[in-house]
C-alpha cells in the first residue's frame, strides 16, 4: 500500500554514475540529464562554483583558489564531498522536473569491481545527496537490461561497457552474472596514451581534454579513410606554442597497446566461460555499450579478432541509464540483479 502511494508522491531516478559522464533518467521522462562528471569548487570558500558541462569547461583554466575535479576515478568515488554534491545537484535538478512531495527513490549503476567499501560510499553519498530509498546494480547488467537482451532466460549474452574510467566485460544467464573482469582500459586511458604519444613523438605538451577531442575526430581501431587534423600545444623545447598535423595512423599507433590489452581481458573471461553459454555468445554476438564503443572501427577490430559477432548497440552512451529506467519500473520482478541492501552493506 505504501510503496502505491510513494508512487504517486515521490520519483523514481536511475543514475548512471560514470568517471567521464552522469546520465540521468527520470521515470515517465527518459533520460533528462547528462553532464560531465565535473565539479568546480572554491577552495578558500568550498563552495561548489559548476557542476557538469560548466565545470568541464574550467579544467585547465582555473585560477589558483579554483579547483575542477573529477570525484571520481576509475568508476570509484575518490572524493567523497564533492561526489555528494554533485549527486545532489543532480537529483535536485531532476526532481524540479517533476514536482513532487516525498524525496525520490534512486538507482545508480556501479561497475562490476565495486568492493563493498566503494558501494557503501555511494550508497552514502546518494542518501546524503536526498535519496530516500537507494539501490544499485552493476553497470554491464543494467546495460544489459538496457539493451532488452533477455538476460533471465537460460542463454548466455555477452556484454562490453566500456566508459570513461573502465571497461566492464559481463557474460550474463538467468539473471546474474557468470564472469565477469574490470579493466581500467577506457576512454582515459587513451586520452592518457594520445598525451604521452604526442609528448614522445611530436616533443609537444598538450591537455586531457585536447586529447579527447582529437580521440573523438580521428581516432580508429583499424585502417580506412585518411583523416587529419591540428592539434595546438606547447612545444617541450622552446616553452612557446606550437601546432602540429597528426593522421588517424598516428592515433592508431599511440593507443594499439591498450586496444591489445582490452582485447586479452575480452578473452580471458572467454577462456573461463562455460561451453555452453560460449556457444550462445558465438551465436547471438557481443554487444558494445558505453562511450568507448563509438571508437571507429572498435567493433570490426573484435570481430576480426575473436572470430565472433560483435555489435554496437543503438545509443550506446544511454545503456546503462535506460537500464537503470526500466529497473525502476519493475523492481519487483529485477529485484535479484540488485547489489543487496542497505542492510547488508559494510557498516559505516
Amino acid at each position: 500500500m505504501f510503496d502505491k502511494i510513494y508512487k504517486l508522491i515521490s520519483n523514481d531516478i536511475g543514475i548512471d554514475l560514470g568517471t567521464a559522464n552522469t546520465l540521468v533518467y527520470l521515470k515517465g521522462h527518459g533520460i533528462v540529464i547528462n553532464e560531465p562528471s565535473v565539479v568546480a569548487v572554491n577552495v578558500k570558500t568550498n563552495q561548489i562554483l559548476a557542476v557538469g558541462s560548466k565545470a568541464k569547461e574550467m579544467l585547465g583554466r582555473t585560477p589558483g583558489h579554483i579547483r575542477a575535479v573529477r570525484p571520481l576515478v576509475d568508476g570509484v568515488i575518490s572524493d567523497f564531498e564533492v561526489t555528494e554534491e554533485m549527486l545532489s545537484y543532480l537529483i535536485n535538478k531532476a526532481d524540479k522536473m517533476s514536482k513532487k512531495f516525498a524525496r525520490p527513490r534512486v538507482l545508480i549503476g556501479v561497475p562490476s569491481s565495486t568492493t563493498n567499501v566503494e558501494t557503501r560510499a555511494v550508497y552514502d553519498a546518494a542518501h546524503s545527496a536526498g535519496a530516500r530509498e537507494v539501490f544499485l546494480v552493476e553497470e554491464p547488467l543494467a546495460a544489459a537490461i538496457g539493451m532488452k537482451l533477455p538476460i533471465k532466460d537460460p542463454v548466455g549474452s555477452m556484454v562490453i561497457d566500456i566508459g570513461g574510467g573502465t571497461t566492464d566485460i559481463a557474460v550474463i544467464s538467468l539473471g546474474g552474472i557468470v564472469k565477469s573482469k574490470n579493466l581500467k582500459i577506457a576512454g582515459d586511458r587513451l586520452n592518457n596514451d594520445i598525451v604521452t604519444y604526442m609528448r614522445d613523438e611530436f616533443k609537444i605538451l598538450i591537455g586531457d581534454r585536447t586529447a579527447e577531442t582529437v580521440k573523438i575526430a580521428i581516432g580508429s581501431t583499424l585502417p580506412g579513410e585518411y583523416m587529419e587534423t591540428e592539434v595546438r600545444g606547447r612545444d617541450i623545447l622552446t616553452g612557446l606554442p606550437r601546432e602540429v598535423v597528426v593522421t588517424d595512423s598516428d592515433i592508431r599507433e599511440a593507443i594499439s597497446l591498450s586496444i591489445k590489452e582490452l582485447l586479452e581481458g575480452i578473452k580471458d573471461v572467454l577462456e573461463t566461460t562455460p561451453p555452453e553459454i560460449l556457444s550462445d555468445i558465438m551465436h547471438r554476438g557481443i554487444f558494445l555499450s558505453g562511450g568507448g564503443a563509438l571508437l571507429l572501427g572498435l567493433d570490426q577490430f573484435l570481430q576480426n579478432s575473436l572470430k565472433i559477432p560483435v555489435y554496437v548497440v543503438d545509443d550506446p552512451l544511454s545503456m546503462v541509464a535506460r537500464g537503470t529506467g526500466i529497473v525502476l519500473d519493475d523492481l519487483n520482478t529485477y529485484k535479484e540483479v540488485l547489489i543487496g541492501n542497505q542492510d547488508e552493506l559494510p557498516p559505516r
